[in-house]
């Protein structure tokens, strides 16, 4: 008897460090999603140093996005992502959008539209996130948010070029 087929669904992640060796936490963080059996990395963005959005008073993120394939679900795919953080030394910060030592978000899962209270899909902020949007675009500039019904690029140019200040790494360095 032939084995059932996975079905395959398609994630876009967003990776983001601003404590310690940040590009190293990035970096360390995609090496476990490239490892996990259930993961297939398909495409990831430049690494892109970004200015804090929301709360200020912290040093500066580095940021990258991904495109995976997996067969988990949703749920599944948010606790492996949680698991990755904790190993790589986690804990819920106690200021939101405070520092972190990695942080991993899925921002699109197909073109499913969730609303939970442990994940909602699309991720309910990407569409202002410049950290998130540029790096998107690198990947796939005409991927369409399924909620707003346009591309990344126009998402992208939509937000005023002077806030969020993004630059590839290490140009800041």
């Amino acid at each position: 008897m032939r084995a059932r087929p996975v079905e395959s669904h398609t994630a876009y992640l967003s990776l983001g460090s601003n404590m310690g060796d940040a590009f190293g936490n990035c970096r360390r963080a995609l090496e476990r999603l490239a490892a996990d059996s259930a993961l297939r990395v398909t495409a990831r963005s430049r690494v892109y140093r970004t200015a804090p959005v929301d709360y200020a008073a912290q040093q500066w993120f580095i940021n990258q996005v991904v495109r995976v394939e997996t067969g988990l679900a949703p749920a599944a795919l948010l606790a492996r992502l949680q698991s990755i953080e904790r190993q790589l030394g986690r804990s819920r910060p106690a200021v939101r959008f405070g520092p972190r030592v990695i942080d991993l978000d899925i921002l699109l899962y197909d073109a499913l539209v969730l609303e939970g209270p442990a994940l909602s899909l699309p991720h309910p902020r990407m569409h202002r996130r410049r950290f998130v949007l540029q790096p998107l675009c690198d990947i796939d500039p005409d991927l369409v948010h399924p909620v707003l019904g346009q591309t990344a690029r126009a998402l992208l140019a939509q937000l005023d070029a002077g806030t969020q200040e993004v630059c590839e790494h290490p140009c800041c360095g």
